[in-house]
Order: C-alpha cells, then structure tokens, then sequence
C-alpha cells in the first residue's frame, strides 16, 4: 500500500511539473524570436516526452497489478521461498535457484501468462530489472490475447 501511495505522489509531482515546464515553454514560444522560440520547443517537448513515459508506466504498473489480483485470486502467486542474510537481503544462490525452476516452468508452457508472471517475479527477485519487465510485458500481452473474445 505504502508502495501505492508513493507511486501516486511521484506521479503528481511530475504531473504538475509537466505542466509548469509545458507552460514555460508556451510563454516562450508566444515571445516570437527565433531565440526564445527554440527554447520554448525544446523545454515544451521534455514534458510531453516525460508526460507519454509517465503514462506508459502507469499503464504497465496497473496492468501487472491487474495480474497479480486475479493469480492471487486463483491462489497461483509465487510462494517466497527466498533464503536471506541476516540484513533482509536475497541470497543470490536462493534467487538463482527459484529464478532456474521458473525458467523451465514458463518453457514447458510459453503461452501462460501465469509462467510468465512468475518468471518475472523470479527475475525481480534475481535484481535483473529490464528481463522482468520484459517477462512482465510477455504475461500481459498473453493475458490480454487470452481474454479476447474469439470471432466467428
């Protein structure tokens, strides 16, 4: 929850970020010299960029949770199996383990978004950041190719 509330928080932040840098960068524009002109592009194209990427993550965080709700549902979360060291951490031998058993699940059944899910948790917990996005990404689109309706 606490995770949740940051999220929002930061997303605010830069939302209102956005739109001060945006409107600097109309007030720039609006003075007409090619000077002041080309500064205004530039310092409005930065938050319309961070604006799509800020949309983009919002969009992938609620998706995954989306996920995470309905393996939870199925009672299909991954177990923390995880040994640690005395400070908390994920021993790297631990995470190495689960991630190698998760790998061969999600290759004895690659169109399972639930694998998938799995896997990326195991990549997380493994501290390899982008593989667990993309495996992430590859339960999501799995999920959502499984919840069309088929046509006739």
């Amino acid at each position: 929850m606490r995770a949740k509330i940051s999220y929002f928080i930061m997303a605010a932040v830069l939302a209102v970020y956005f739109v001060l840098a945006g409107g600097r960068g109309v007030a720039l524009i609006q003075q007409g010299t090619w000077l002041t002109v080309t500064f205004g592009v530039a310092v409005f194209i930065l938050p319309v960029i961070g604006g799509w990427f800020l949309w983009q993550n919002t969009r992938f965080v609620t998706r995954a949770n989306r996920l995470a709700t309905e393996l939870e549902a199925e009672g299909g979360l991954p177990v923390d199996e995880l040994a640690r060291d005395e400070h908390g951490r994920i021993l790297r031998d631990s995470a190495d383990e689960v991630f190698a058993r998760r790998k061969e699940e999600t290759e004895d059944a690659p169109n399972d978004w639930r694998n998938w899910f799995r896997l990326a948790v195991a990549y997380h917990d493994a501290r390899d950041t982008p593989r667990a996005r993309k495996a992430m990404q590859r339960a999501i689109a799995l999920h959502q190719h499984e919840k069309k309706p088929v046509r006739t």
